[in-house]
């Protein structure tokens, strides 16, 4: 959890990082995986800290981030895997309320990412194409919510609120922020579906001697 001071910068990195994430996540998948590499890092580090003075959360912030964008844009593979999994993972909640009442086991759950994780390193563009564009959609409507002054959607900027991770699970009085989640989450894909692969690279070969 950031300080209170902090968590408009840290809902604006979010709004910026979620747009990336949902408009141009697959061409620029690698700086996605460092943006929520960094995240996911200043997460746990604060969690390690703990309740803390301002200076050694904005420290372990800054050091995990680091950490993690480090890890996940050198492990490609990884970070693509992770996006499978938690697509997998979340299907598996989307359809479990009409299987069951109870939550799903956690040995489920593990299978459903496993497959996932198979599935994205198969089908690689479309997946991060699909997580991306629903992951990014998430963060930024999270982000842009916080900026205009709403208070659960600005804890969502230090991480202490369960419906900011979960969106099929929002506040009360919230089940709207899911529904234009899932229109922004649409609108992300078919603009990647759009665009296309990135452009092969050209190798610049040296003209032939006449």
């Amino acid at each position: 959890m950031l300080p209170t001071a902090y968590q408009i910068p840290a809902a604006l990195v979010l709004l910026l990082g979620g747009t990336v994430a949902c408009f141009f996540g697959y061409r620029l998948f690698r700086i996605v995986l460092g943006i929520y590499g960094g995240v996911l890092g200043a997460l746990i580090a604060t969690s390690i800290v703990g309740p803390a003075e301002t200076l050694p959360l904005v420290i372990a912030a800054v050091i995990g981030g680091l950490i993690g964008a480090l890890v996940l844009n050198l492990a490609y593979f990884v970070g693509v895997a992770l996006v499978g999994a938690a697509l997998g993972a979340f299907v598996l909640h989307v359809i479990w309320p009409y299987i069951a009442s109870a939550d799903p086991h956690v040995l489920l759950v593990v299978v459903f990412a496993a497959a996932g994780a198979a599935v994205a390193i198969w089908m690689q563009r479309l997946v991060i194409i699909i997580g991306t564009a629903f992951g990014g959609a998430w963060t930024l409507l999270i982000g842009a919510l916080a900026l205009i002054g709403d208070r659960a959607a600005r804890a969502a900027a230090s991480a202490n609120d369960v419906w900011v991770v979960y969106p099929l699970d929002p506040a009360p009085g919230k089940e709207w922020v899911v529904w234009v989640w899932l229109a922004i989450g649409v609108a992300g894909t078919v603009v990647q579906l759009r665009r296309g692969a990135p452009p092969p690279k050209v190798k610049k070969t040296k003209k032939a001697r006449g």
